[in-house]
């Protein structure tokens, strides 16, 4: 019967180190009992309770299960010494494996920063963020320890995406990466907006760089590239002549090759072609105020407004001979000008400097003096009745 007895109620007392699940059977400020199916009940000391965030303490009630690591398998008065801080380290831990396992990123806290990186927790694991896998603030490589730690330390108190790329239980290392969970989340919101993009799609974007061939926009996660013939209607020979980076625009889906990965994009598709309605703006003989925008060996290029471009040939520019039709205009120069050619299916628009002046088109410019104010004069009398 004895044999019975002690083999129904008392289980084999768990080893030191080993950690197990229990219930809170009482608490008081000092100390918490902990029920973890031995004869003796397990405590857990005050001064393990101090290492716990106080939140934490105070949630803690009877009935609660409770993971506790094992001290000591015996006090001075027969109890089992139970730590609550250590296995909850021991959980985190275990997360911090799991979380290296899966190569998951997470959000982590900036809790401190040092000239050498940022602290970031991973529960109670302290984890570190090498200042080069840092992605938030650009170091110079010029910058001295204390402008280092300075940038670093204006990231404290921030969250920030990270990725567990190293772990040594035994050394307490923790190596975290904000470089790498960046590169991980842009690589699922590309992959969702390749899904998600259609051609005729109209989006707004950022333009995030320029190059020689186009302008990279930032979607919200994927690139996107307006190439320099998707720019304007009007001639462009770099990007930088209509944007800049940090610029917002609209942009048209062109296309989207999900193989490769590659989205096409056109700011210029969101307006009317303007050559489509050139004839309506502009007519032989009329007088129009145009900057020069370029020169070249047979002429000069003039342009009327943000898509129109027109063209002063050489032989235009002046009454006497020249060599170079920089001898008469310069870059940037504002100018009035008459339209002596309109070309619309061929997008050419020919412009004329010698001849604003000439007596051929006295008669022209008075009549059409006249009608714009008639014009005038009858938009007025609509507008009284």
């Amino acid at each position: 019967m004895s044999d019975f007895l002690e083999q129904d109620y008392s289980s084999p007392v768990p080893k030191q180190g080993e950690t197990i699940e229990g219930i809170i059977v009482s608490k008081t400020p000092t100390e918490v009992i902990v029920d973890i199916g031995c004869k003796s009940e397990g405590v857990v000391p005050g001064r393990d309770l101090e290492r716990l965030d106080a939140e934490f303490r105070r949630n803690l009630k009877v009935g609660d299960k409770v993971y506790v690591t094992v001290v000591r398998t015996q006090d001075a008065v027969g109890n089992i010494v139970l730590s609550l801080s250590r296995a909850m380290l021991e959980s985190d831990w275990k997360r911090a494996q799991a979380l290296l396992e899966s190569q998951e990123a997470f959000d982590g806290k900036v809790s401190g920063a040092n000239r050498g990186g940022l602290i970031v927790h991973v529960g109670r694991v302290r984890g570190f963020v090498p200042a080069s896998q840092v992605a938030s603030v650009r170091l110079s490589r010029n910058a001295d320890d204390a402008e280092r730690e300075k940038a670093l330390g204006e990231l404290v108190g921030r969250t920030i995406p990270v990725k567990v790329i190293e772990l040594d239980r035994r050394r307490n290392r923790l190596i975290l990466s904000e470089r790498a969970a960046l590169r991980e989340r842009r690589q699922e919101r590309k992959e969702r907006l390749l899904s998600e993009l259609k051609e005729g799609d109209v989006r707004r974007g950022v333009v995030s760089s320029l190059c020689d061939f186009g302008a990279f926009i930032d979607l919200g996660g994927a690139d996107g590239l307006v190439h320099l013939s998707e720019l304007s209607w009007s001639r462009v020979t770099h990007p930088s002549q209509v944007l800049k980076v940090g610029d917002e625009v609209d942009v048209y889906v062109l296309g989207v090759d999900a193989q490769r990965r590659r989205i096409a994009l056109s700011i210029k598709r969101l307006k009317p072609e303007p050559w489509s309605e050139v004839e309506k703006r502009y007519h032989i003989g009329q007088i129009v105020r145009g900057r020069i925008t370029n020169i070249t060996e047979f002429g000069a290029f003039a342009r009327l407004d943000e898509d129109i471009e027109g063209l002063i040939h050489i032989s235009e520019l002046s009454e006497q001979h020249i060599n170079h039709p920089s001898e008469v205009v310069h870059e940037g120069q504002e100018l009035d000008l008459r339209v002596i050619r309109i070309d619309a299916a061929k997008q050419r628009l020919g412009l004329s400097l010698r001849r604003v002046t000439e007596e051929q088109y006295e008669d022209f410019d008075w009549e059409a003096a006249e009608n714009l104010e008639g014009a005038e004069g009858l938009a007025e009398g609509e507008d009284d009745q």
